[in-house]
């Protein structure tokens, strides 16, 4: 994986990302990788401890580029590739002191990032064989939005909208602050009329609202999925359908084959359990 197959805008981010997390944890200097000598070389392998979907390699080669650039990886294992327990990752050969000092913050992103892949990869798994897509939400880690809106694609699933300025989508606060659904709607096309118009409804009555309204895409919030199959009698004509609200890996099968569209979820950025990573020097 290079960054040339990341979308542009990620790709852009990871260098100023990369140079937070450094600054932060090594601030005026890495005081215990001091204790070994400056010429010291050294080569290490990173393992995984538990079974992953691998994400993060641009992230861990922009650490060692941005520490000492005649750090060498050698990579075991492909962007997106399912790994055993115990599994090598990648080996890494250099100055000894930039290895440690590189560890940490390396292996935070790709902890990260595979986590994220991993539970997008159990997600896919489940709608595998339907027309639904699974998206995830605006319920990411502050700083790694981009980031891991990125690896939810290398799991296999879809992104939603990726921030406040690529779709509308109108809320019940919006709703009461612009007066009706329908005088929200007018809103947004005056605004943005390129633009996604999603509307989130609780009920019959504002569904009913947001097809009149024409929006692209309504969002039935905590709808259950008997309900749901209830509305398969309603002429959606083209608005797509999205279903959101407690959605778990347990309860997306009982979506499937509903009529919906999408099958949204914070769960996918926010719910995730950091991969059991290691490194060792090994010479």
């Amino acid at each position: 994986m290079t960054t040339n197959q990341l979308p542009k805008e990620t790709a852009a981010d990871i260098a100023p990302c990369i140079t937070r997390a450094l600054q932060e944890d090594i601030g005026d200097g890495d005081i215990t990788a001091k204790l070994i000598p400056a010429q010291n070389t050294a080569t290490a392998v990173v393992i995984s401890r538990d079974c992953a979907v691998i994400c993060g390699r641009p992230w861990v080669e922009e650490v060692f580029r941005q520490l000492d650039p005649t750090t060498r990886i050698d990579w075991q294992v492909e962007e997106g590739e399912l790994v055993s327990p115990n599994q090598q990752l990648f080996t890494l050969s250099g100055n000894a002191r930039v290895l440690l000092t590189g560890e940490r913050t390396a292996l935070n992103f790709l902890q990260t990032l595979s986590a994220t892949a991993t539970l997008a990869r159990q997600y896919a798994d489940l709608a595998a064989g339907s027309e639904v897509k699974i998206l995830d939400t605006r319920k990411t880690i502050p700083g790694l939005r981009l980031a891991q809106k990125y690896a939810v694609t290398v799991g296999g699933c879809n992104n939603h909208r990726i921030g406040l300025y690529d779709a509308f989508l109108i809320k019940e606060n919006h709703i009461a602050a612009c007066g009706s659904i329908a005088e929200a709607v007018i809103q947004a096309r005056s605004i943005a009329a390129d633009k996604l118009v999603e509307v989130e409804v609780e009920n019959l009555d504002e569904l009913h609202q947001a097809l009149e309204a024409g929006v692209d895409v309504v969002m039935l919030d905590n709808f259950s999925a008997a309900e749901i199959k209830n509305l398969q009698a309603i002429d959606f004509g083209e608005t797509k359908i999205e279903v959101s609200g407690n959605i778990t890996e347990q309860t997306v099968a009982q979506y499937l084959g509903s009529g919906v569209n999408y099958i949204s979820s914070g769960s996918l950025t926010k719910h995730i359990q950091a991969i059991d990573l290691s490194m060792r020097f090994i010479d």
